[in-house]
């Protein structure tokens, strides 16, 4: 679903928890007779499923105002170069995803690596783009504790899109050549 220039994706949690709840709604009027109990649940279902479509959009719209300022003030690093003193820094890695976690969810978490390491890079909304395992991604993000009180460095991702390293080659081969 499209608001304005946000795509809005609601999580498949989220469409159980509303289906499940219009059977309770639909199965109780019914065997009760007492239709007037869906003059209150059916605005409360379709209040039940705004929520969730309301709070994605306002995380895409925040991250979407996020990534100009986080594309011109991020440093281009290695992974294996990301620390703790890094906590609080706006950096770009460019990687393959090795494994993705809770997409389901629309909290996804990827491992990215590169030649010198890896790093897990958590977003807290849903990506613009399809990320799957093997995609060759551009990553800007926040470098960040893994748990509040301690853990190893990860990013927190503003945005994360699939780039054609093999087309990038030919540019700069072909500029190269010039």
């Amino acid at each position: 679903m499209k608001i304005r220039e946000t795509n809005v994706k609601i999580s498949i949690i989220a469409v159980v928890v509303i289906v499940f709840f219009a059977i309770l709604l639909f199965a109780a009027a019914f065997l009760s007779g007492d239709f007037t109990i869906l003059y209150w649940g059916i605005p409360s279902l379709l209040i039940l499923a705004l929520i969730p479509v309301g709070l994605n959009y306002l995380s895409q719209s925040q991250y979407a105002e996020l990534e100009p300022v986080y594309a011109k003030e991020a440093k281009t690093v290695r992974i294996r170069l990301i620390n703790l003193g890094m906590i609080g820094q706006p950096v770009r890695i460019e990687g393959v995803v090795e494994r993705v976690y809770f997409q389901f969810l629309n909290r996804p978490q990827y491992v990215v690596a590169d030649r010198s390491g890896e790093i897990s890079v958590k977003m807290f909304t849903s990506p613009q783009e399809k990320i799957r395992e093997g995609d060759v991604v551009e990553v800007l993000g926040l470098v960040i504790k893994r748990y509040f009180f301690g853990g190893d460095a990860v990013i927190n991702c503003v945005s994360i899109k699939t780039i054609d390293k093999t087309i990038e080659a030919r540019k700069k081969e072909q500029k190269e050549k010039k």
